[in-house]
């Protein structure tokens, strides 16, 4: 496949994850813009740091002014996860990839765009991969300034419901994968539980939410690869 070709089916598989930011990032345009960012520093935000959670959580940061120390540790506990994604997603990366095409591409490295990425078959390039990362990134801008434009002509409810958007594309994308993977189901038992034991147990519920996310991904997957390793032929 020419380099074209690999290009275009990143841009083709990206389409579902702008689809889906486009309706997120609407609700934080809007949600940016109650709090007293303008139209163009929300737009910013969603263009230089592609992460929901960050976003929603450094929004009331920096409009109450908080310092810099404060914002840069809440968004290295929340985004931590980000990290763990691209160790993993390296040992699918052919010999293109390279330093400065990984700093790129790790700029926008989500959850959506890692578990596109990891379905592929064989190792993948930094054609294809650009293009995944190319829609995702125009459709959460476009849908960052379109919110905040909007303003606040659309209801309460309305703004507030479409933050569940983000969690129908998780479960687009998880739930093929558990159907087809015993092993994949298991982990994500195990990772359901122990967020449960984080939300109901007293003790456990003054945890960080981004340690949790850290907490729950680590130790299911560590489970499931002393369980049910998986060979290296069939990681690349």
């Amino acid at each position: 496949m020419s380099k074209r070709n690999f290009f275009r089916k990143g841009l083709v598989d990206g389409i579902p994850i702008c689809l889906g930011y486009l309706s997120v990032s609407f609700a934080f345009g809007i949600s940016a813009v109650q709090q007293g960012l303008t139209p163009w520093e929300a737009l910013m935000i969603s263009m230089t740091c592609v992460t929901s959670a960050g976003q929603f959580a450094a929004v009331p940061i920096i409009t109450a002014q908080g310092s810099l120390i404060e914002l840069a540790i809440s968004q290295l506990i929340i985004n931590l996860r980000y990290a763990l994604m691209s160790i993993s997603l390296s040992q699918k990366l052919d010999e293109g990839m390279t330093v400065p095409h990984r700093m790129a591409f790790g700029f926008i490295n989500t959850d959506e765009v890692f578990a596109v990425a990891s379905g592929q078959e064989g190792a993948v390039g930094k054609h294809y991969l650009y293009g995944l990362i190319l829609t995702p990134w125009l459709g959460w801008s476009a849908g960052t300034i379109l919110g905040a434009l909007a303003g606040n002509i659309l209801p309460a409810v309305v703004t507030s419901s479409l933050s569940v958007a983000i969690y129908g594309m998780f479960i687009a994308i998880v739930v093929p994968e558990m159907k087809a993977s015993l092993s994949t189901t298991l982990c994500v038992c195990i990772a359901v539980a122990l967020s449960c034991g984080f939300y109901f147990i007293p003790l456990l519920k003054t945890v960080p939410s981004g340690f949790v996310i850290i907490i729950c991904a680590c130790v299911a997957s560590a489970a499931m690869a002393l369980a049910a390793p998986i060979e290296t032929e069939a990681m690349v």
